[in-house]
């Protein structure tokens, strides 16, 4: 049986981000248990409700205030249930398969805790963003 998997994105004010890279998103192909959640962090805009509008499927988690990067996730992730956590930032376009890749990884390496796919930049879609590391990309 395949993991259940939990795509979160953190949001704050990202109606912009969302109308461009959620569908590709929704779009996501996998033969297991795949929820998909927004955890707003006190948005101001109508990001939540264009959510709920347009993507229906797409869970909703708001957070009481915004408590930035890793405090809206720590936040959000306490009312997410799934064998595999994928935190995903808003401004990411994904290829329908590619949850499936990383689930094999992991499954191919029980001791991983993490992992990250190669990013393609957005702008020169045959180069690559960011081909994995820690930080900022250095490791030291």
């Amino acid at each position: 049986m395949l993991p259940s998997v939990a795509v979160v994105i953190l949001n704050w004010n990202g109606k912009g981000f969302l109308e461009k890279f959620l569908p590709s998103v929704c779009a996501s192909v996998y033969d297991g248990q795949l929820d998909i959640y927004l955890a707003d962090n006190a948005s101001t805009d109508d990001s939540v409700a264009y959510t709920q509008q347009h993507f229906p499927t797409v869970k909703i988690i708001r957070n009481a205030t915004n408590s930035g990067f890793a405090g809206g996730y720590n936040e959000a992730l306490q009312h997410v249930k799934a064998d595999i956590f994928v935190l995903l930032n808003q401004d990411v376009e994904v290829e329908p398969d590619w949850i499936g890749p990383v689930v094999r990884q992991m499954q191919a390496n029980p001791d991983m805790a993490a992992c990250q796919p190669k990013l393609r930049a957005w702008h020169e879609r045959d180069s690559f963003e960011y081909a994995g590391a820690a930080g900022d990309g250095w490791i030291s």
